[in-house]
């Protein structure tokens, strides 16, 4: 599919579902990655009386990384939509704006700190910038399309 046709496709979707798609895939990366970073830090040893104190742990770490996750994946899809819709362009500026917000609002109050509200924000502002000004792509169309079965009719053989 060409890129026009995507954008298509993405125009079909509502806003809020475009949010609640950002909110769940961040949820499912960051409940991922939560059990990455308790599988990394050491797990205490189990006592006596206390049931499964590693696998507490570890939960509740999947839990603290897939609800921040999730918050800034919906912030930024939302704020980008709704910068989208009010501008009324689509550009690399909604998902800048989309991405200090989030930075600054979700990971600024879990740290509590204006100077890390700010650092957040614009460390995603300028990630979501870079993205967006690079192509919105990790591959290149060169306008081919690649078969896993031939497309091309075999000669016939006539004896």
């Amino acid at each position: 599919m060409n890129p026009e046709e995507l954008r298509h496709f993405e125009d079909e979707e509502s806003g809020t579902m475009k949010t609640i798609k950002g909110a769940t895939t961040g949820l499912a990366a960051g409940t991922i990655w939560g059990t990455i970073v308790a599988t990394w830090n050491d797990v205490p040893r189990v006592e006596r009386r206390v049931a499964l104190p590693g696998l507490i742990r570890t939960l509740k770490m999947m839990g603290s990384y897939g609800v921040t996750f999730a918050a800034i994946g919906g912030v930024y899809i939302g704020v980008e939509q709704v910068v989208q819709k009010y501008r009324m362009k689509r550009d690399f500026v909604n998902g800048a704006v989309g991405g200090f917000v989030a930075g600054a609002s979700v990971l600024g109050f879990k740290g509590r700190s204006i100077p890390t509200a700010l650092s957040a924000g614009a460390a995603l502002a300028f990630t979501s910038s870079v993205i967006d000004i690079g192509g919105q792509t990790t591959r290149v169309d060169n306008g081919k399309e690649y078969y896993a079965y031939t497309v091309k009719k075999r000669p016939s053989s006539v004896n």
